[in-house]
């Protein structure tokens, strides 16, 4: 890429893409283009293909999905599997037929087996069951990398694909259903603080591991593998250490500020045991994280004080 090129972003105003635009515009890239879900439904091909066709991008940054968390997941297993594979067959195709130079495609850590070898590497990926709690999602994102890795075979399209660990950061999904762990815990000590709540109650038994990665250490690491990796096989995108989710909702709590007790309803799933991504092809490369947990989660909780909170409670 240089500074000029035309760059898409699919899904610059989510957590993922925004971090995205910001990584590209501080690098000094000044032609990128976004669209909004009511400026073009990814959903509907036709759209996708005169998009492509008006305005030709060099370069996509594939960070567009139907996301949520295992409750989401479990509620909406019709909407998560139908809704991304629409969305990853229009995007790709297109990226094909109107002849992207290069197409980065984001999946995530769930395409990997429940039972993985820990930590988890690119060749575990169909080695075995996936995590009945995200397999919607999970099969999805597989069909995603597979139709990238089979244009790049059948037509030679320069098609990459990453897996991220589990993200958070600027611009994150706070609802207190369909949120994933880290920011959906944000918003219940937060809420807990401002209502002198006594306790606030976990899923789960707090002792499934869990890898979390600041949204603009992806990004970086995106720009990065676009500009430097150009090869079939997928890379793990994550920081190298995990904590349980009772570490992590003690460090939550601590952030936000709740002094109260923090209860485990053990009736309610883990989930995967764990999930720490190998991201060893990546370090290998020359790229490392730079933002610490403590710190990412400090600024995510600034974020959700001023996108999220309600007045009377973000004033508390």
């Amino acid at each position: 890429m240089d500074k000029n090129s035309l760059i898409y972003i699919a899904g610059h105003r989510g957590m993922v893409g925004s971090a995205l635009w910001r990584e590209l515009e501080r690098r000094g890239y000044t032609n990128l283009i976004g669209r909004t879900r009511a400026e073009m439904d990814l959903c509907h091909r036709p759209a996708v293909d005169a998009f492509y066709a008006q305005h030709r991008p060099e370069y996509v940054f594939f960070a567009a999905a139907k996301v949520g968390g295992i409750h989401a997941n479990d509620t909406y297993p019709a909407e998560f599997l139908y809704d991304n594979l629409q969305i990853q067959t229009a995007l790709i195709d297109g990226a094909y037929r109107s002849g992207v130079k290069k197409l980065l495609f984001l999946g995530s850590s769930c395409i990997y087996p429940k039972h993985a070898p820990q930590p988890i590497p690119e060749d575990a990926l169909l080695t075995g069951p996936l995590e009945p709690t995200n397999e919607w999602y999970a099969v999805a994102k597989i069909a995603g990398i597979k139709l990238c890795q089979a244009y790049r075979k059948q037509y030679g399209c320069d098609f990459i694909s990453a897996m991220p660990t589990n993200l958070y950061g600027p611009n994150d999904n706070y609802h207190p259903q369909n949120s994933h762990v880290l920011p959906a815990m944000i918003r219940r000590f937060h809420e807990a603080k401002v209502g002198n709540a006594p306790t606030v109650t976990c899923w789960g038994t707090g002792q499934a591991l869990r890898e979390f990665l600041h949204a603009d250490d992806l990004a970086r690491a995106c720009v990065f593998l676009m500009e430097t990796y150009s090869a079939p096989g997928i890379v793990n995108i994550g920081c190298g250490s995990d904590l349980s989710i009772y570490d992590l909702a003690h460090l939550v709590a601590k952030v936000v500020g709740y002094q109260g007790e923090i209860l485990w309803d053990t009736s309610k799933p883990d989930g995967t045991p764990r999930k720490l991504m190998d991201s060893a092809r990546l370090f290998g490369l020359g790229w490392k994280p730079d933002i610490a947990l403590p710190e990412g989660i400090g600024a995510a909780y600034q974020d959700f004080l001023e996108r999220a909170a309600t007045p009377s409670s973000a004033a508390a």
